[in-house]
């Protein structure tokens, strides 16, 4: 007996809608430079992730399902942290036929400007199952001083 499926138009419209928003999300068009500081990357593809703080600190969590630790690079940068890498196409010599690709490959990228009470020396990286979670130590604020001034 064959099972019958209801037709719901907008599920369609949706599906094409929300590829679109993926991929404006992970194409930038021309690289944007601040000076030689580099503003936007140009990347295929960027992975989601999760921004959440505690009191004692900021966790970025970040979905890279079939990467390996290797290929991934964290880096810090004029208070500004980069998570970047590349998920390799898997072409395989057979004659499979692929009926639909939906995972994104190629270069990756996610940039985050950093709060000022960021300890930009103190952060913790840990990659368990594709998922990638940076722990970044928050900081006490300097304080204001007073200076006492001499008269000479």
């Amino acid at each position: 007996m064959t099972a019958m499926t209801r037709w719901n138009p907008f599920a369609e419209f949706e599906d094409i809608l929300d590829r679109y928003n993926r991929q404006v999300a992970g194409r930038n068009s021309a690289p944007a430079t601040n000076g030689n500081r580099e503003i936007l990357q140009k990347t295929d593809w960027a992975p989601s992730v999760d921004i959440t703080e505690n009191k004692d600190a900021f966790v970025i969590t970040a979905e890279l399902p079939g990467i390996r630790k290797e290929d991934v690079n964290v880096s810090v940068q004029d208070g500004v942290l980069t998570i970047q890498g590349e998920r390799n196409f898997e072409n395989t010599e057979d004659e499979a036929r692929r009926h639909r690709v939906e995972r994104f490959y190629g270069h990756f990228a996610r940039s985050f400007s950093l709060p000022d009470n960021v300890d930009d020396e103190n952060i913790k990286a840990n990659y368990h199952d594709g998922v990638l979670e940076l722990t970044l130590a928050k900081q006490e604020k300097a304080k204001p001083r007073a200076i006492e001034v001499e008269v000479n």
